[in-house]
């Protein structure tokens, strides 16, 4: 390796994990407040917030890697102007084009590491933090898993206990359902069987239900069945994507699929994480391209905030491309490829005459 190459890979690596380590502490501090907050009228350790604090910053982070990317370019170049050493590579035959090649490769490498690794942690530390919050939630009268049993809710309503097995939700339908309930000691109380169950609201409605009661069955034209759930909440309950890794998620997609529960989120969240790498090597070629064509401004703050400006602008973009997707507006990868489309050419228009800035 090139003694150049060398050190601009260290430079970056530098201001990139200095970066992202005031990132870090910033989120740290603020989630500390949130938990803070969450935990004031409940009996628990002071130890809780700060524990459920360090388990939930990571994921919170990986939302952020762009900008970090963003910035962290940006301070590398600061660093080299403010010691003239672009100047330095100029003269040693290194043109401005290879420097931002050297860059983006090195931002598409870390991308990579970034998912195959960070993400995979912070997906698992997320998992754990939902699961803590939840016993301290005010609601814990309700519990749902999709498996490849089908869809799992243990529901309790009053002094009766609910265990449902559905193999398919289909619109506000469920199919194929049994019910079990009991009551607070688990005594059977009934078991109900039907193939089409109206979810929409909290008062299921049982169509041609069989209801086996006291060892005798009969059958129900319809019948009214109370819960804490409905479609909405249903929905609610899976739409938290960020504790899963990637291998997860693909085998909640089969999951669904076996469901037939709507795939759309979690193709959306399985396409953007394999654009990431692309999406943060983008964002240090824009930050390159931003800081060359302001090289000569006098104040860095302004260099930062032209940047941030274009990568808020980029992210607001990508979100409304997203919603488009979820709402099946678009299809999916046309929802998730545009914005990094639309970022490639700007890139590549303003990469032209970089050679010369």
């Amino acid at each position: 390796m090139k003694i150049y190459i060398k050190f601009i890979t260290f430079s970056f690596l530098k201001s990139f994990i200095n970066i992202f380590l005031v990132m870090l502490s910033l989120v740290f501090i603020l989630n500390i407040l949130k938990e803070i907050e969450f935990f004031s009228n409940k009996d628990v350790s002071s130890f809780y917030p700060l524990y459920l604090s360090l388990m939930g910053t990571p994921s919170i982070i990986f939302e952020m890697f762009p900008f970090i990317f963003l910035i962290a370019t940006q301070f590398f170049f600061i660093k080299l102007f403010n010691n003239d050493e672009i100047n330095i590579f100029k003269y040693s035959g290194l043109k401005n084009i290879n420097l931002i090649y050297i860059l983006s490769t090195l931002s598409f490498v870390l991308g990579l590491l970034i998912i195959i690794l960070y993400y995979s942690f912070s997906s698992n530390l997320q998992k754990y933090y939902i699961e803590i919050k939840n016993q301290y939630s005010n609601d814990k009268s309700y519990l749902a898993v999709i498996n490849k049993n089908g869809l799992w809710i243990k529901d309790i309503v009053g002094n009766q206990i609910s265990i449902i097995n559905s193999s398919k939700i289909k619109n506000n339908f469920l199919e194929e359902t049994f019910i079990s309930t009991f009551d607070k000691e688990f005594k059977p109380i009934r078991n109900i069987i039907s193939n089409k169950i109206d979810i929409k609201k909290n008062k299921w409605l049982i169509y041609n239900a069989t209801v086996i009661e006291n060892n005798t069955s009969k059958k129900i034209k319809l019948f009214e069945f109370d819960s804490n759930f409905n479609l909405k909440r249903i929905e609610s309950l899976f739409s938290n994507l960020s504790s899963l890794s990637i291998l997860k998620l693909i085998d909640l997609r089969n999951n669904y699929k076996m469901l037939n529960y709507s795939l759309v989120e979690v193709d959306l969240q399985i396409n953007k994480l394999l654009t990431f790498p692309i999406y943060f090597m983008l964002m240090t070629v824009l930050s390159s391209i931003v800081m060359f064509n302001t090289k000569h401004f006098k104040s860095n703050t302004l260099k930062i905030v032209i940047g941030l400006f274009f990568s808020v602008a980029f992210y607001y973009l990508t979100n409304f491309f997203n919603v488009l997707g979820t709402t099946e507006k678009l299809h999916i990868i046309v929802s998730v490829l545009t914005p990094i489309i639309f970022l490639s050419l700007i890139n590549f228009l303003m990469l032209i005459k970089i050679n010369e800035k």
